[in-house]
């Protein structure tokens, strides 16, 4: 992966509009929040092949941090924290965002073609 680069990504989610994708979403402090913190919680979301369309897709960020919003008919999608990215085949981007240990915080990746699991 890469640092996300703004034009490129928005280049690149602009292929997906107004088609039936598969969204993987995930977020997670998991495991670490507690390792250092006995009174953290652990917190997470994950959802994997969601059959979804979106009209509108949009990033924006501060140049070391990106949110990513996929408006569809009737509500959105959006992951924040974003930081790298890579176009895994020419029909499935993944984005992901990293805390200053590399350890993953948050995924959103789109494809034609369901995730394999």
């Amino acid at each position: 992966m890469k640092p996300i680069d703004m034009e490129k990504v928005q280049e690149t989610l602009n292929q997906f509009i107004d088609k039936q994708v598969y969204v993987h979403l995930e977020t997670t402090n998991g495991a670490y929040a507690s390792h250092f913190n006995d009174k953290a919680y652990n917190v997470g979301a994950y959802i994997r092949n969601a059959q979804v369309s979106f009209n509108q897709a949009k990033i924006v960020g501060n140049g070391s941090t990106y949110r990513v919003g996929l408006k569809m008919e009737i509500g959105w999608i959006y992951a924040e924290g974003l930081t790298d990215w890579v176009m895994q085949t020419e029909n499935q981007l993944l984005m992901a965002g990293h805390d200053r240990e590399g350890r993953l915080m948050v995924a959103l990746q789109i494809s034609e073609t369901p995730f394999k699991y």
